[in-house]
């Protein structure tokens, strides 16, 4: 699975609902959870789309992108983060 992508997440009260935001935005993909209990990696084969509005919708509440990034201690792949709507995770080619 060396070419799988996504964010690693720190702990909190949002990570169930950000995991099934990743489900909805990928549904043709099987999106994998590896939990080491301090923090959640989150992955499937490239790209990985992952939207504000699943996660709210998810959540129930406002959620912006940067909330995210402040729980994403790192990542896998290389990740656009050119619109605030939505966070895409994919390989660079070589």
């Amino acid at each position: 699975m060396s070419q799988a992508v996504g964010p690693i997440l720190r702990m909190s009260d949002d990570i169930d609902g950000i995991i099934q935001a990743a489900r909805d935005d990928n549904p043709d993909k099987e999106i994998r959870v590896v939990d080491r209990h301090a923090y959640v990696r989150i992955e499937c084969d490239p790209p990985m789309l992952l939207t504000r509005a699943s996660i709210e919708k998810e959540l129930g509440r406002d959620y912006p992108l940067r909330e995210l990034e402040t729980l994403m201690s790192s990542f896998s792949g290389v990740l656009d983060t050119s619109n605030s709507e939505r966070l895409i995770w994919s390989r660079k080619r070589l």
